[in-house]
């Protein structure tokens, strides 16, 4: 289980930036993880459970945000959203595409309470 790791790493700077802005304690965490990230949310949230027991982030509510899986296309010079199993241009139908996003895992914002 990966996602006990990364946790442990998402923690890490939580805690981190809850230190350098002298917060109280951290009121939400929210990230952004694509379909193609090999990441499964629920695990994700189960580990975070886990692992915010006894920091600053304790009482924290993670907020998980699907990450949208978007290609760009070099002959049509589109970017276009797709579905994960299908990278193919949907403008001109050219499997020559680039992955913009969709295969991350971001840490989008830290709420903390500053008092």
């Amino acid at each position: 289980m990966h996602e006990l790791s990364l946790c442990d790493d998402l923690l890490s700077q939580v805690v981190a930036i809850a230190l350098q802005h002298q917060a109280q304690s951290v009121e939400s965490i929210t990230i952004n993880i694509g379909a193609l990230s090999g990441i499964e949310p629920s695990l994700v949230d189960t580990a975070f459970s886990l692992l915010k027991a006894g920091t600053v982030a304790e009482l924290a509510e993670l907020i998980i945000h699907n990450a949208p899986v978007i290609v760009s296309c070099p002959h049509c010079n589109t970017q276009s959203e797709v579905a994960a199993n299908r990278l193919f241009c949907p403008e001109c139908q050219s499997t020559d595409t680039t992955l913009i996003s969709g295969d991350e895992m971001i840490l989008a914002s830290v709420a903390l309470c500053i008092e």
